[in-house]
């Protein structure tokens, strides 16, 4: 007797942004009818103005957020993004010493391997043309989620026409789903639904630091990058910093990270500009006026905003079987690791990969009814709460973390010698698994919550390996020492080298036990 197919699942996404599209193409993947819910207009569209009220913000692509696209089975998809990001193989710190000025590359790995710059726009356009193409999925722009009833599977979108004025009456639009996957950002309107159904675990913090974007453009003869396209170029400083990375139409997209009231005095000097130059010429070395002159500078500084930097957890990531956040939604990270669209992009992966393996869509045993499909979501919809959050609470410390790494430590002695010894490692006894925090971070798949694990033995291993090194160099200078008083008559009042000895090993002892 032939089997019927499986009825299709609803899968409703509000948000149509690089999470939210790949969610569409992996839920269409699957036979799932598909409707995507965008608050803003066809992202498209130059006229579209971004949520940040930005445009040319860059995003930093690596292994996770690759593998993801690849298993969207979009070989078009990737090689379009692809061609369009310029790979970067390391950082270039830049500063001044004794008037002059220097950089210094640092590589991210030792094999070679890079992180790529890729334009916001360019992905977003990517994405949606696929889903454009794509037979099961709708896209609805000027959507606004208002409501939803996730024991009863209803949301309800404000629909607004291009153009209307605020004060015009919105159309309200019911939708009806199996499945709601929410990738609408930090300021999620799935997320603040949810909560009024699950007991949600949530903080957010905004740290003490704003942002402003400047633009460093290509050179005026030769239309070339200013300075080298294979780099992160960073400008350190103990509370600040500023960052370059590369655009492809060769000028590079920056951004001044610094305490609230350093923007605050610096709008309020008496001359704005001059402050601002000053500044520039203390902190970042070389910026202005080589690669941005004094009025752009002052103009960018002026006429762009100066944005705050949020960050936030929540646990769980999902309600029941109807509702789960993805992407920022769930856990917007801080900017400085690189990987909150790598993070986001890698949820989905996650999430199918566990709604497969808990048999979602698995019809090789007969059909499927919505009970018992709805059941399987519940349990899967579990796991991945279970399974994500861990990782995503990982990446959201490392991100923290990494800010001091960039704006200080990056400078430090021992981060190069930290950084030195276990690149080494990796080199040159590659069967001891040993690889950097970043390596893992950026070049593997490996799930964030395991890579803090791995980092933490490592450097327990290394501190006791550094530890027995200094202890070796101690106890020769002490037997050298030992050896010369040896040859020398004791002179009284003064202590025997036996006995010197003797307090050493005591003092070594005390501390180990």
């Amino acid at each position: 007797m032939a089997h019927s197919a499986p009825a299709k699942q609803k899968v409703v996404i509000v948000g149509a942004g690089p999470v939210g599209s790949l969610a569409a193409l992996y839920a269409a993947a699957r036979g799932d009818e598909v409707e995507v819910y965008e608050l803003r207009g066809d992202l498209r569209d130059p006229a579209t103005i971004p949520l940040n009220f930005t445009k040319s913000i860059n995003l930093a692509l690596s292994e996770r957020g690759i593998t993801a696209m690849k298993q969207s089975h979009r070989d078009e998809l990737i090689d379009r993004v692809l061609a369009d990001s310029i790979p970067m193989s390391g950082r270039m710190i830049h500063g001044r010493t004794d008037g002059k000025l220097w950089e210094a590359a640092q590589a991210y790995d030792v094999h070679g391997r890079a992180i790529n710059a890729v334009d916001r726009g360019t992905l977003n356009n990517a994405f949606l043309d696929e889903l454009e193409q794509t037979p099961n999925v709708q896209l609805f722009f000027n959507h606004k989620l208002v409501g939803a009833d996730f024991r009863n599977n209803r949301a309800w979108f404000e629909r607004r026409s291009p153009g209307a004025s605020p004060y015009d009456k919105a159309t309200e639009v019911e939708v009806s789903f199996d499945l709601l996957i929410g990738a609408d950002g930090a300021h999620s309107a799935s997320r603040y639904h949810m909560m009024k159904f699950a007991r949600v675990d949530y903080s957010q913090e905004y740290i003490d630091t704003l942002w402003c974007e400047f633009r460093i453009p290509p050179s005026s003869d030769q239309q070339e990058f200013r300075i080298s396209p294979n780099h992160l170029h960073i400008w350190p400083g103990k509370e600040h910093m500023f960052i370059a990375i590369p655009s492809a139409d060769r000028s590079f997209t920056c951004t001044l990270f610094a305490p609230a009231d350093h923007y605050g005095s610096l709008s309020a000097a008496s001359h704005p500009e001059k402050a601002l130059i000053e500044f520039f010429d203390t902190n970042f070395p070389g910026v202005c006026p080589d690669l941005i002159t004094p009025e752009a500078l002052h103009e960018q500084f002026t006429a762009n905003q100066h944005l705050p930097l949020i960050s936030l957890k929540c646990n769980p990531h999902h309600y029941d079987a109807s509702v789960v956040v993805v992407g920022d939604a769930a856990h917007a990270v801080l900017p400085f690791y690189g990987q909150g669209l790598n993070a986001g992009l890698e949820d989905i992966r996650t999430l199918f990969e566990i709604l497969d393996r808990y048999g979602v869509y698995d019809d090789s045993n007969g059909p499927t009814s919505p009970e018992s499909r709805r059941d399987a979501r519940r349990r899967a919809l579990q796991a991945y709460t279970d399974q994500r959050a861990a990782d995503t609470h990982a990446i959201n410390d490392l991100s923290k973390q990494n800010f001091l790494e960039m704006r200080w430590g990056v400078k430090s002695p021992l981060y190069r010698l930290r950084k030195s010894v276990e690149e080494t490692l990796t080199r040159y006894v590659p069967e001891l698994g040993w690889q950097t925090q970043y390596t893992r971070v950026s070049f593997s798949n490996q799930r964030y919550s395991e890579v803090v694990q791995a980092v933490r033995r490592q450097g327990q291993l290394l501190g006791m390996g550094l530890g027995a090194a200094a202890l070796l160099a101690s106890v020769t200078t002490v037997l050298v020492g030992v050896l010369c008083w040896r040859r020398r008559p004791t002179t009284a009042g003064m202590v025997s080298p036996w006995a010197a000895l003797r307090n050493v090993w005591r003092e070594v002892r005390r501390t180990l036990l």
